[in-house]
């Protein structure tokens, strides 16, 4: 069973349960049934902080991911824990959908390219 953990710190609305609709179409579509995915939704000084502490980048970005088990084998009594993505609304805007599964992609092992392309263009 799929479990998103939601947690908008962003100040500003957003559509949470369509959000986490597409996080889990995407894990589903990648092979993933079961795993826990935290989404957080965070103001652009927080996600500036973020990529600072983190890529050494000291600007604001859309979205960023924080891998943990990815799609690595774990004995099947441990749970999955895929990991967190972080979106800023503030950057994104009404366009959250394209960064959302690009994190979570990258939660997934992807990186950037033509493969991360072609994933990204089935689920739009």
């Amino acid at each position: 069973m799929l479990s998103v953990e939601v947690d908008n710190r962003s100040g500003v609305e957003v559509e949470e349960t369509a959000a986490v609709e597409l996080a889990c179409r995407v894990l589903r579509g990648e092979g993933i049934e079961d795993g826990e995915l935290g989404l957080a939704f965070v103001p652009p000084e927080e996600m500036r902080a973020l990529k600072r502490d983190h890529l050494g980048i000291d600007e604001p970005t859309d979205v960023l991911s924080f891998p943990v088990d990815g799609r690595e084998w774990l004995p099947p009594e441990l749970p999955r824990v895929l990991g967190d993505v972080v979106i800023c609304p503030q950057v994104v805007g009404d366009e959250w959908r394209a960064p959302l599964t690009h994190g979570v992609l990258h939660l997934l092992g992807f990186d950037h390219g033509a493969e991360m392309e072609a994933r990204e263009a089935a689920y739009r």
